[in-house]
C-alpha cells in the first residue's frame, strides 16, 4: 500500500507557485476571502488560506461580515469586490449561516473571479471540457493528486461516493473529460443508491465524499483499488486533549490493508484544496493582467 501524501504534493505546488509569482511584474495577485460567522472549521480554513497566500506572495484580503448579515448586504459586498480591479479572486467560505442562499451567492461572483468554480459559468465550462474557466479547488486537487501519484484514469472504473456541488458532481465531470489523465468510466453513488457496496466494490478508483465518518469499510472495497478520502469528520475521542479526532469517510485501518494507494485524513486531500485555490488565483491574475 502506498500512502498518497497530500502535504508533500501540495508543498511542491506551493513552491512552484512561489517561483511563478516572484517572476510577475506590477501589482501582487490578490484574493478576497469572505467568511460569514464563526463556524470553527471555517475559521481555521480561512486562516490557512490567508497564511498560504502570504507564503506564495498573494495578497489576502480577509472580509468578516457579521453572522446575521442579510442576503442583500452580502450581495452588495460581492458586487463591490467584483468591481474592484485590484481583486483577482473571490472566495466565499462555505457553509454560510442559514439565512443566506449559498447558490445565489456563488452565482453572484464574477465568473473571472470565481476561483472556487461554483458559479454556473465555471461549472458549465467543466461540463464542456473548457479549460479557460476555474475548477472547484477540491476536485481539482483530487485530479492533481491522482496525476502526481501516477494514476491514469483512462479505462478505469471511477466510483464517486457523493453528489455535492462542492466535490461529487465536479469530480465526476473531471474524471469523464476527454483529456490526458481522465477518460474514466464514472459511476456516481449517493444516499439514494440501493445496494451501495455492489457499486463501490467495482471501483478501480474510489472517491469517497459522502460526509459520514468511516462510512467506507473493507467489505466495500476491491483489493488493489486506489482510494481517495475527501471526508473530514470530527469524532469524539476522550484520549485526545481536544476531545475529538479527525477522521475521513473511509475506515482507514481496514481499507488501507486492501488499497494499492490511499489518502490519509488529515494530510490527504485537504492541503491540496488550499494549493489549488492559490493556483486558481494566479490564473485569475494572469487573466486580468494578461501576463
Amino acid at each position: 500500500m502506498e500512502l498518497i501524501d497530500g502535504n508533500q504534493v501540495a508543498a511542491a505546488i506551493i513552491a512552484e507557485l512561489k517561483a511563478e509569482v516572484a517572476g510577475l511584474t506590477g501589482r501582487q495577485p490578490c484574493i478576497a476571502l469572505v467568511r460569514v460567522g464563526e463556524d470553527p472549521a471555517s475559521v481555521s480554513y480561512v486562516k490557512k488560506k490567508e497564511k498560504t497566500a502570504a507564503e506564495v506572495g498573494i495578497a489576502g484580503r480577509v472580509i468578516l461580515p457579521p453572522a446575521d448579515i442579510t442576503q442583500a448586504a452580502l450581495e452588495g459586498i460581492i458586487d463591490q469586490l467584483n468591481a474592484d480591479p485590484a481583486v483577482d479572486a473571490i472566495l466565499v467560505q462555505s457553509p454560510m449561516p442559514r439565512q443566506l442562499d449559498e447558490l445565489k451567492i456563488f452565482r453572484r461572483l464574477s465568473p473571472d473571479k470565481d476561483v472556487d468554480g461554483l458559479g454556473t459559468m465555471n461549472l458549465g465550462k467543466v461540463a464542456q471540457d473548457d479549460d479557460s474557466g476555474f475548477v472547484s479547488c477540491t476536485p481539482l486537487g483530487i485530479m492533481e493528486l491522482l496525476a502526481r501519484s501516477g494514476v491514469d484514469l483512462k479505462g478505469k472504473h471511477v466510483v464517486v461516493l457523493g453528489r455535492s456541488l462542492l466535490v461529487g458532481k465536479p469530480v465526476a465531470l473531471l474524471a469523464l473529460q476527454k483529456k490526458a489523465g481522465a477518460n474514466g468510466t464514472v459511476t456516481v453513488c449517493h444516499s439514494g443508491t440501493t445496494n451501495l457496496p455492489a457499486y463501490t466494490r467495482q471501483a478501480d478508483v474510489l472517491i469517497a465524499a459522502i460526509g459520514r465518518a468511516e462510512f467506507v469499510t473493507a467489505d466495500m472495497v476491491k483489493p488493489g483499488a486506489v482510494v481517495i478520502d475527501v471526508g473530514i469528520n470530527r469524532v469524539p475521542d476522550p484520549t485526545r486533549k481536544t476531545g475529538y479526532r479527525l477522521t475521513g469517510d473511509v475506515h482507514f485501518p481496514s481499507v488501507s490493508l486492501l488499497a494499492s494507494k490511499i489518502t490519509p485524513v488529515p494530510g490527504g486531500v485537504g492541503p491540496m484544496t488550499v494549493a489549488m485555490l492559490m493556483k486558481n488565483t494566479v490564473k485569475a491574475f494572469r487573466l486580468h493582467t494578461a501576463q
